[in-house]
């Protein structure tokens, strides 16, 4: 969607009730994104998992870290990434070494503990590429190896989408019957809104079945508010930290191979809807430290990874103001909100079946974002080299259902599904001859990289 008009690029000449109501548009932009992470973790934590508090408190926290780690240029936003979602999954069903007879709530934070490495891969990233320069790091890491990464994540997660949805399929239907059409048909902020819309229409119809005395499949209340009713309107998130294991540390770390490229696409994306290249300055280094801090903070103090969200970069073609203190005062208020807890138990209520209507699009886009990278990368699948990377990713972030686990030094370590399709794919990337990818020759393919669930065609 162009703009007829010129740029605004010092929201401060608007006045402040339009920077405040600018502000409040990016937080319900990223919003919905955001705060459905700790709600598909608490499911495959059986409810002892990530605090919705917690996440906005470092959803807000970590993008105004980033701000100043890019000398306050970036217009970008720091949400809950989802390319984690599996990892937290696998951890939660880890029952060796440690983690046989541990509950669900004291696995939690080895997951976090993982993350908080794979956030500080990220510095590694930043080191290399102000070092040696970014052409020459991509070679390593070109669309035929990430591109089937990210389709497994996504693929992994199906099963997951399929049994939240069974409990109430007509509620699932009516999620992903709302984020289909917004979607399609939607238009100016209805467009970038789609999930947040899909969530809140199919709660409300939740609401008038239960009203009703309709319930789901297994004979079960449709809705719960035990937890609203107990929760205050004013308290502190409940911080945890994190703790450190090898083998979730395997389980995250990997993730950080796609979540960096979802990154570089972010910033090359941004950079071409507000025109400016941010890539060279502040330089893609310190957006990459920002991003990797704050992800890594967070998840010390038992938050979800974060990721720069194209869904703000919609926001920023649609209003046409570019200016990042737009962007500070969207995290103010999610910091404001995560001292709200009732809030958080109203959203903590939403049925897992509506949760699953919702994963039935984000699991599936996950995978289609892995097909566009390597479409619009024109990855050529003529030559035996490619194909033979893809196919043993795709047959190892799949087949190994289990992972593979062993023990080094009395200690067991476990390299998840996704760990293996990394390692094998990059290896096989860099031993075999005529890796001809070249970083910045196709910037339209270079732009759509990442993991995270954008209405917006980015440009």
């Amino acid at each position: 969607m162009k703009n007829n008009f010129e740029a605004i690029r010092d929201a401060r000449a608007l006045g402040v009730p339009k920077m405040l109501l600018l502000g409040l548009q990016h937080m319900f932009a990223m919003f919905g994104a955001t705060i459905l992470v700790p709600i598909l973790v608490n499911s495959y934590f059986n409810g002892e998992g990530l605090s919705i508090q917690v996440t906005l408190f470092f959803a807000g926290i970590g993008t105004l870290f980033f701000h100043v780690c890019s000398k306050l240029k970036v217009p970008a936003f720091l949400g809950s990434s989802f390319a984690f979602l599996g990892g937290f999954a696998t951890v939660a069903n880890l029952d060796t070494g440690i983690f046989a007879g541990m509950t669900y709530g004291e696995k939690l934070p080895y997951a976090c503990g993982g993350i908080v490495i794979a956030g500080l891969l990220y510095l590694i990233l930043a080191l290399v590429i102000k070092l040696v320069g970014v052409k020459r790091v991509m070679r390593f890491l070109p669309p035929v190896v990430t591109g089937p990464i990210i389709i497994c994540i996504g693929l992994s997660l199906a099963p997951s989408a399929v049994n939240n949805a069974s409990s109430n399929w007509f509620l699932a239907l009516i999620a992903l019957a709302v984020i289909v059409i917004f979607n399609i048909w939607g238009k100016g902020m209805w467009k970038i809104i789609p999930i947040l819309l899909g969530v809140v229409i199919s709660y409300v119809v939740a609401l008038a079945m239960n009203a009703f005395g309709f319930t789901n499949t297994d004979g079960s209340a449709i809705l719960d508010f035990s937890g609203v009713a107990s929760s205050s309107f004013v308290g502190l998130p409940s911080f945890m930290i994190c703790k450190f294991d090898v083998t979730a540390i395997l389980v995250m770390a990997p993730i950080a191979l796609a979540t960096m490229m979802e990154h570089i696409g972010d910033i090359s994306a941004i950079s071409a809807t507000v025109g400016e290249n941010y890539l060279e300055d502040p330089g893609l280094h310190r957006t990459l430290i920002g991003d990797g801090l704050a992800t890594s903070i967070s998840a010390l103090f038992g938050g979800p990874a974060n990721t720069t969200y194209g869904e703000n970069t919609g926001v920023l073609e649609l209003s046409g103001v570019h200016d990042p203190k737009v962007i500070r005062l969207a995290a103010l208020y999610a910091i404001i909100l995560s001292f709200i807890p009732k809030m958080s138990a109203i959203i903590g209520s939403l049925p897992s079946a509506i949760i699953g209507g919702v994963s039935f699009i984000l699991y599936g886009m996950i995978s289609a974002i892995g097909v566009r990278n390597v479409v619009e990368n024109k990855v050529d699948f003529t030559k035996s080299r490619n194909l033979i990377i893809a196919a043993v990713i795709l047959v190892c972030g799949l087949g190994f259902s289990n992972g593979l686990t062993f023990v080094v030094g009395g200690t067991s370590i476990t390299l998840t599904s996704l760990a293996i399709a990394a390692l094998a794919g990059i290896l096989l990337n860099a031993v075999l001859p005529g890796n001809d990818y070249s970083f910045g020759e196709n910037p339209s393919g270079d732009i759509n990289r990442g993991v995270s669930f954008n209405p917006q065609k980015k440009k």
